[in-house]
């Protein structure tokens, strides 16, 4: 059976009948959690299978974003508080191999407690790279403001991610970090010249190009497509990420009901694959707006399904962990930030 080409999250803790018949109806390729999907381990695990059950595909993908710091959609009391990016950042000006390891601890600690609930796919790492008076949204998650040192601690998270079995998606390509504005809320505009671009935003992802999947930024380069976003734009798909970064994997837009996209849910989905894009994201779990998407969404099909099929081809049995031995040693350098 063929799937369809979206990602779709629910809207509660428990499938409600109404999403149970749309997922079986419409058989999207992924779902994603947030914290209105989360209570207990067990009911987290419960609700991965039955999300699974519901398509009939039993290795169906299952996203979340967990990076650490204010971004993590599990917490405290059943899961364990992680570092932000930069913190990662803030030790490896003490000692590059130590914030490296750090990354890479804490990517790992997190890919268990994602595999324990059968969480397959990790939106991390991020290749953001901030600058002076940029919007807070990206802020603490990035790993620096130098290129080279964010790709290099990216690639460490991304390592820890595949080495507890679960799939790392890069985002948020071609770069978010120079955005004026939370694209959650409005679309931002970046009017930096290519050359500065290349220099410095894409240069970060291009270490990175090999990673299995990625995810748009809504996000307007004004020097390479004036009227839309990264996200919409068949000249940055073609030119920047395919071209210019070299990135080939599975490529999937951010959240099409962010309000930084303009028109209709279904006028979002129809312009994101008319750029490109593989796969569309949809994140709040609105029946209404999950149907207008998977109107307007094809099967997944030709080298967009090549794609998908290599990226989970790319995941790997978890290799074994002594988790205590492991949070210890990450807490010891986390102690070294402070002390510096």
């Amino acid at each position: 059976m063929t799937n369809r080409a979206f990602i779709t999250g629910i809207s509660g803790p428990v499938l409600n009948d109404a999403e149970r018949d749309f997922l079986r109806a419409e058989r999207p390729w992924g779902f994603i959690l947030f914290k209105r999907n989360i209570e207990t381990p067990a009911q987290v695990a419960a609700l991965v299978g039955e999300l699974r059950a519901a398509t009939g595909d039993s290795n169906a993908p299952v996203l979340i974003d967990q990076e650490g710091g204010r971004v993590q959609r599990l917490g405290p009391p059943h899961w364990p508080v992680y570092p932000p990016g930069a913190s990662f950042s803030a030790l490896y000006d003490v000692d590059p191999n130590l914030g490296l390891t750090a990354a890479r601890l804490s990517s790992r600690l997190i890919a268990a407690d994602l595999a324990d609930l059968g969480i397959s796919v990790d939106c991390l790492p991020l290749a953001d790279v901030p600058v002076a008076g940029a919007d807070a949204v990206i802020g603490n998650r990035a790993y620096g403001t130098e290129p080279g040192k964010v790709a290099a601690i990216a690639r460490a998270v991304t390592e820890g991610l595949e080495q507890g079995g679960v799939l790392p998606v890069l985002k948020h390509i071609p770069g978010h970090g120079r955005a004026t504005a939370d694209s959650h809320f409005r679309l931002p505009t970046v009017d930096t010249a290519k050359t500065e671009l290349e220099r410095t935003d894409f240069a970060a992802f291009r270490p990175l190009a090999d990673l299995p999947m990625a995810m748009t930024a809504h996000v307007v380069f004004s020097a390479l497509d004036p009227a839309q976003p990264a996200t919409t734009s068949a000249t940055i798909i073609e030119q920047v990420i395919r071209g210019l970064i070299g990135f080939h994997g599975l490529l999937m837009s951010d959240d099409v009901s962010m309000n930084a996209l303009a028109g209709s849910i279904a006028e979002r989905t129809a312009a994101i694959f008319s750029a490109g894009c593989d796969i569309v994201l949809h994140c709040n779990g609105d029946i209404d707006e999950m149907r207008e998407v998977a109107l307007e969404t094809p099967e997944l099909a030709g080298k967009a399904l090549e794609r998908a099929n290599r990226a989970l081809a790319a995941r790997r049995l978890p290799a074994p962990l002594d988790r205590r031995a492991a949070r210890a040693e990450l807490d010891a350098l986390m102690d070294r930030v402070g002390t510096a």
